[in-house]
């Protein structure tokens, strides 16, 4: 005998009541939280004006019909493009992740939280320009700092716990559900509207990682965050009109995420959100480098000016082996042939080998005129990795997050340099005070990739003073960034 469903409509998941509760009614209180997210910002924002010099990136950008221009629509950063919210959010998305430079959030599921600025700044300079337009206030960059931090809040304690990539979902599935919970209270959702998008973002067909691993690693990993925090728009936007959402999305038996796409198992949480994730995210600051890397690229420029001092190059290395944590072994070392920019800033060897050589890693690096040279595969073949189950506990760690790596290094002549080891990249929270001067030489180089002088002195008026910018309308603080 068929034993009867239930069409009885449930109470909305708890995970959807949590993120909805906590947008809608948490006070962020925490200073270094809001003085993080004044510096992420600036440097997501830099990372974007960097990108718009690579033409693969540039290429993708403006309206889906050439030639649109919406009235009151957001304005994009660096271009002369006005578009729809949706389109706007997918533009300022990819020129921010173009790179794989901006900030990063380390956990069993990474990440960039700054990934949800695409939808975050789109949607307050739209709202922003129509409230003008309709006589009233126009929100301030406040508000823009406090959607920052909720999103990096959601995505980042979602992740703690998670692991996405182990099911074969792409961490972008997060940048998915937070832009939509941030931006759904921007433009008013009630807490059920606001229940009933996020429910959505999760009910979504979700990426795969193919395009982040070999051997299909490509340049969708570039804009792909784009695509979600666009996305997390147009779902915000449906839940506007009083369309239905689905409460059970997640613990459905059978058809819902849990059972469909996470075997079966439900989140684990470890903590409750506050703006512990801004406080503690990690900045990409001197290299353009998947952040399991960051810190044997470091250890890498250490030895080329080892290797100077006593007269020799890269030339002479015989061997050189890599400690690091697992992390970096399952997602970023790599044998064979790389095949483009989005292969080669994946692997750990041709990280590695750059500085070894060159005495530098640039985003240039990952270019073809760069990657013909032969020294560089010659070096990648001497490189192995082996995991340090202490560096893996430390990486896991809540009180650590470190990221370490160690390099050792066999010369040709029998010599073998001592170690180097980094543990904490410069951009950690433990290294913030190092950090943040050359995190705003970093925004300023961008700056000047894009802007004369004169505008270039004009933004910086206002991006570096904490009070200006705070209260600074979201129309006018993008306007400066019009070309």
């Amino acid at each position: 005998m068929s034993q009867h469903i239930s069409n009885e409509r449930p109470q909305p998941d708890t995970v959807l009541t949590d993120i909805v509760d906590y947008v809608l009614n948490y006070e962020i209180k925490n200073e270094l939280a809001w003085k993080t997210a004044h510096y992420c910002l600036l440097d997501t924002l830099g990372c974007g004006f960097e990108a718009l010099t690579y033409p693969a990136c540039t290429k993708l950008l403006g309206p889906i019909v050439h030639g649109t221009i919406v009235p009151n629509g957001a304005k994009v950063p660096g271009t002369q493009f006005q578009l729809d919210p949706v389109q706007a959010a997918f533009n300022i998305g990819a020129m921010i992740r173009w790179l794989d430079f901006n900030d990063t959030w380390l956990a069993a599921e990474w990440g960039h939280p700054s990934d949800n600025l695409g939808g975050i700044l789109a949607t307050a300079d739209w709202l922003s320009r129509t409230y003008v337009a309709a006589g009233k206030p126009a929100l301030l960059m406040k508000d823009v700092l406090d959607a920052m931090i909720r999103a990096h809040e959601i995505q980042g304690v979602l992740a703690l716990e998670n692991s996405f990539n182990k099911v074969g979902l792409d961490h972008v599935l997060l940048v998915k559900v937070a832009s939509t919970a941030v931006v759904g209270k921007l433009i008013g959702l009630t807490r059920d509207e606001l229940i009933n998008a996020v429910s959505n973002a999760f009910l979504d067909g979700h990426s795969l990682r193919t395009y982040r691993h070999a051997p299909n690693t490509g340049s969708r990993k570039s804009w792909a965050a784009g695509d979600a925090t666009s996305r997390a728009v147009r779902l915000a936007l449906i839940a506007k009109t009083g369309e239905m959402g689905y409460p059970s999305v997640l613990t459905a038996p059978k058809w819902g995420f849990y059972d469909v796409l996470f075997k079966g198992n439900t989140f684990q949480f470890q903590r409750d959100y506050g703006s512990y994730v801004m406080e503690n995210v990690l900045f990409k600051i001197s290299f353009p480098a998947e952040f399991h890397a960051q810190t044997a690229v470091e250890a890498a420029m250490t030895i080329h000016k080892q290797l100077q001092a006593m007269g020799k190059s890269s030339n002479d290395i015989k061997h050189i082996t890599i400690r690091t944590h697992e992390a970096a072994i399952r997602i970023i070392d790599k044998k064979g042939p790389l095949n483009n920019p989005a292969d080669r800033d994946h692997c750990i060897q041709y990280m590695v080998a750059i500085p070894l050589i060159f005495g530098r890693l640039t985003a240039a690096d990952y270019e073809d005129n760069v990657a013909a040279d032969s020294r560089i595969d010659a070096l990648r073949e001497k490189i192995t990795c082996v995991e340090d189950p202490q560096f893996t506990r430390d990486y896991h760690d809540p009180e650590k997050r470190s990221i370490a790596n160690a390099l050792t290094v066999e010369l040709n002549d029998g010599t073998q340099l001592n170690e180097v080891v980094v543990e904490y990249p410069i951009g950690h929270k433990r290294r913030r005070e190092e950090g943040i001067p050359e995190l705003l030489k970093k925004f300023k180089i961008n700056l000047a990739r894009k802007f004369p002088e004169k505008q270039q002195q004009n933004i910086l008026n206002i991006a570096l003073n904490y009070n200006t910018l705070i209260n600074t309308h979201v129309d006018e603080f993008v306007d400066l960034m019009v070309i």
